[in-house]
């Protein structure tokens, strides 16, 4: 982690150097200095880091080398805002433009330049003794020994993830019984059937692959499943719960999370009041837990069932408090331990990356050096995956394994019961310099949360964790950092984009336990629960998981060393923004967690110049001040709201490579403002841009999106229809390197659509447009847009497939009042795999799904077409089809016409208050109609 800190902080000096070379001239020699000794300190802890955990003299000389170069990050850090501050006190006495050029001379800044220069004296020449300490105390003789740490770096080819978290662990025995008490006793009051056990032995893992079952899926009409965890919160739970087993709309959605925890237990009560249903519970550690749900869960005499994962007994005991004494022990299943052969089966498959482990051939000595490393594990499945991982990435000889064997034994003679912890703190330090700050990053996180992918590795990005590659994105670069964590089984996907890249992710109970105890020892960050708030440190990074800190906080807002500032409770009170202004300077990471109401951004964020990633989560408005134009170093502004204003100034943030506020509002520059701005400041400014979701405006007047050629994400929503003309789509046509494309014109349409500006119409009236738009006849060299979303008028869907991009796997159209069918056209897309028509998408009242069609597709949704009547799926189409979901299509009196020969379909999802629909699910005789009802969920309209 010491030679984390060095790395990350001597790539900031460099660049540094680079950008403010009027400023750090004045020091050039003491600068390079301490660039050079930094350098030479780097070398010796590529050894040292991993050899600190056998010798408590190198680990005080590593913590001493980290703690120098904090210091040294704060002081260019703290001269760098004093600058800034200085620069702005004067410019609030100016009244004039012409003043500008001389707002801040050389000789005001001075007494900062003087004050820099002696502060980095003094770090070298503490550099200087903490280096001369390796020969006064001996050191250097442990540095001989080669570094089993080697700095290998991740595969500039990009590696998809194959390890899902449903095969972290291989369970024999496990699933029939657990799947036996779930469908038994139709007739039988709601039980919980409960899955114990201690943490690593694959709890959830067990509890997963039964729910995700086909026996199961098809024996309950709904299913739900939430993580609980030591922190749970009922009403979320509620709310989870809801959104699983009930169709809702994006009103409804947002009607429920007003809802108080009584009246959504009413409300998810009244659901499941005739249904058999099954929620999953996972990772209960209170009895309180279930107490909180069990009175809005029905207990009907139709055999509904709850799945409960828990680390108790005594939980699993009180869970059926009407179960007759001696019957209850039939209700949960004890996870063991695995016995020598299913161990080495799994240490064998986990290490050599097969299905079949009798493939697998290992010399004597090899075998009896596995057999010795699994041993240590104990039967432990999730030790034996995490050692697994590591010895996937060694080398297969006899010295390689010898040296693991070695460390294994070393953690394992440390006793105890975070024996396990030994075995996972072996792989973490066996982890690469680089990828240490990101996994123990992930520990900031609370308890059993799925993480999302793209705001993690926007994360590691702010936080200085990602090293340049080349021409190689940062955000490419963490990406392969992710994977590389989850090919080493320290990180397990949640889910996949259909794209196949990893969407979400989490962290193991005991791997968090890891990463919060290495953190805390390396200073990287504190979680809420951990800090001892009568004696509090100096903390750079502060993740906050709940709201028992109202009154603590206010201490760690006095703190001038916190760099990181992450809510994942209720944020801090507006009071509170006075001690950011006063002392948390150098904050470069925010995020400011889920608002209430509407909510104004104080104009005090403007003084955090040092900020790279800002966040706020809400359902209401969220005002932004002028101020944020001198958040120059911005990369990630993320409004999670519904609405937001931005200043256009924002423009000026040239930093920022994420403006992700899809109902963000720019406000025109007034007439004043112009005046003051030297030349014009539009969206082209933003070159780095990766993400840019905001609401349509006069920003798109011109041709400056164009020049945001790294534009990977695009969501436009709004009043498109006045931007719809020729410079708009030729600059999409230049955005060859987008992945997702929205444009949701939700205003009145006139006489301008989404397609005919591209120059695409068939109708003879107006065929002599084409010539105005050349260059952009179709998609086909958008490869890399897999995603695209069209809401708003369409005259025609072009019938040429070049026009499509040429992966495209999801497509959504909405608002299109279509008048063909569509699928005639669509059917021959070879790569769809989703396709979405919603909000009267189709106006016609007959669709067909022609033979030989949809080869790929696996989800269809047809949503609010309220002139449909009919849908017929011909013998060979959609082959593939797992997903059908028919919502409010009111002319719909009869079901899809071939539906019983869609064999691969596992789930039906009908929204209707047409009776002779619901009563031909539920009345038509034969064996395919059993099987169709046991996949079908069907909700009326309320």
């Amino acid at each position: 982690m010491a030679e984390s800190s060095v790395t990350f902080f001597l790539e900031k000096l460099s660049n540094l150097v680079i950008q403010e070379a009027s400023l750090f001239g004045e020091v050039e020699g003491q600068v390079k200095l301490l660039r050079n000794e930094l350098r030479w300190m780097r070398l010796f802890l590529k050894d040292a880091d991993s050899k600190c955990i056998y010798d408590e003299r190198i680990k005080l000389w590593v913590e001493q080398i980290r703690e120098v170069a904090h210091d040294a990050e704060d002081v260019i850090d703290l001269f760098l805002f004093k600058v800034d501050h200085q620069g702005q006190q004067r410019l609030k006495n100016l009244k004039f433009l012409k003043f500008l050029p001389t707002c801040m001379g050389f000789a005001d800044k001075l007494p900062f330049i003087h004050e820099l220069d002696s502060k980095v004296k003094e770090i070298n020449l503490m550099i200087e003794k903490i280096m001369a300490n390796r020969s006064k105390y001996g050191l250097e003789a442990l540095f001989t020994s080669n570094s089993s740490n080697a700095d290998h770096g991740v595969s500039q080819e990009r590696r998809n993830s194959n390890i899902e978290e449903t095969d972290v662990v291989e369970i024999k025995g496990g699933m029939e019984a657990v799947k036996g008490m779930l469908i038994k006793g139709d007739q039988m009051r709601r039980e919980v059937v409960s899955i114990v056990g201690m943490g690593g032995l694959g709890k959830t893992t067990l509890a997963k692959k039964v729910y995700n079952h086909s026996d199961v899926k098809q024996h309950f009409e709904c299913h739900a499943w939430v993580y609980v965890s030591q922190e749970f919160n009922p009403r979320e739970l509620l709310l989870n719960i809801i959104n699983s087993v009930m169709s809702l709309s994006t009103e409804e959605k947002k009607a429920m999370r007003e809802m108080g925890e009584a009246e959504l237990g009413g409300k998810l009560h009244g659901y499941l009041n005739d249904k058999k249903y099954l929620v999953v519970m996972d990772d209960v550690w209170s009895i309180d837990a279930w107490s909180s749900l069990r009175f809005h869960l029905c207990d009907s005499m139709n055999g509904c069932k709850v799945l409960m994962t828990t680390r108790n007994k005594e939980i699993a005991a009180q869970a059926n408090p009407h179960e007759v004494v001696g019957q209850t022990e039939s209700l949960f299943y004890e996870l063991r331990l695995m016995d020598d052969g299913e161990s080495w089966e799994l240490f064998l498959k986990k290490t050599f990356g097969v299905t079949n482990f009798t493939l697998v051939s290992l010399s004597e000595p090899m075998e009896e050096l596995g057999r010795k490393i699994v041993g240590k594990c104990k039967g432990l499945p999730l030790a034996i995956v995490v050692l697994a991982g590591l010895l996937s990435t060694k080398e297969k000889t006899q010295a390689s394994w010898e040296k693991v064997l070695a460390s294994v034994d070393w953690h394992l003679n440390q006793g105890g019961p975070e024996s396990c912890l030994g075995i996972l703190a072996l792989s973490y330090n066996d982890l690469p310099y680089y990828l240490k700050s990101c996994f123990l990053y992930c520990g900031i996180f609370p308890e059993d949360s799925e993480i999302k992918a793209s705001k993690l590795i926007r994360l590691w990005i702010a936080e200085g964790f990602i090293q340049r590659r080349g021409k190689e994105t940062l955000e490419d670069i963490g990406e392969d950092y992710l994977n590389e964590l989850i090919h080493r089984c320290m990180v397990q996907v949640a889910e996949k984009k259909v794209n196949g890249s990893v969407k979400s992710c989490r962290i193991h109970d005991l791997l968090r336990d890891l990463a919060i105890s290495e953190a805390r020892d390396a200073r990287l960050f504190e979680v809420q629960e951990n800090i001892d708030f009568t004696s509090p440190r100096s903390i750079r990074r502060l993740s906050i998981h709940q709201h028992l800190l109202k009154n603590n906080i206010s201490q760690h807002l006095h703190n001038s060393l916190l760099r990181s500032l992450i809510f994942f409770s209720n944020p801090i009170e507006r009071k509170d923004w006075r001690s950011i202004q006063e002392h948390v300077k150098l904050l470069g990471v925010l995020d400011l967690g889920r608002m209430k109401g509407n909510y104004t951004l104080p104009k005090e964020i403007g003084e955090l110049i040092h900020l790279k990633f800002l966040c706020i989560k809400g359902i209401d408005r969220v005002m932004l001040p002028s101020s944020i134009d001198r958040l120059t170093n911005l990369q990630n502004l993320d409004l999670e709201v519904n609405d937001s204003y931005i200043p256009h100034t924002i423009w000026k943030l040239q930093q920022l490579r994420h403006l992700n506020c899809r109902f963000g509002e720019i406000s025109s520059p007034s007439k004043f403002s112009k005046c003051m701005i030297n030349g014009h400041l539009g969206v082209e400014q933003l070159t780095n841009l990766q993400t840019l979701a905001l609401s349509a405006g006069s920003w798109l007047d011109g041709d400056g999106l164009r020049k945001l050629t790294q534009l990977r994400k695009l969501k436009i929503r709004g009043w498109l229809t006045p931007y719809l003309r020729k410079g708009f789509f030729d600059s999409i046509a230049e955005l060859t390197a987008l992945r997702t494309l929205v444009l949701s014109d939700s205003k009145n349409y006139k006489k301008k659509t989404l397609l005919n500006r591209v120059g695409l119409e068939w109708q003879k009236s107006v065929v002599e447009k084409r010539t105005l738009i050349p260059g952009l006849m179709s998609f086909s060299r958008h490869s890399f847009l897999y995603k695209v979303f069209l809401y708003g008028k369409l005259d025609k869907l072009p019938e040429q497939t070049e026009f499509y991009p040429p992966n495209l796997l999801t497509l959504s159209l909405g608002r299109c009042k279509l008048r063909d069918d569509p699928m005639l056209i669509l059917r021959e897309l070879p790569t769809l795999r989703i396709l979405e028509l919603t909000w009267n998408s189709y106006v016609g009242n007959r669709m067909v799904c022609s033979s030989g069609g949809f080869v790929q597709l696996e989800s269809l949704e047809l949503n609010d077409l309220y002139e449909l009547e009919e849908l017929i799926v011909e013998e060979g189409a959609l082959p593939n089809l797992r997903s059908l979901q028919v919502w409010l299509c009111h002319n719909m009196k009869k079901l899809p016409h071939g539906l019983l020969q869609l064999k691969r379909l596992e789930k039906f999802r009908l929204r209707t208050d047409c009776k002779e629909l619901i009563e031909e699910i539920q009345q038509t005789e034969g064996e395919e109609w059993d099987r169709i009802r046991l996949i079908t969920s069907i909700t009326k309209r309320n």
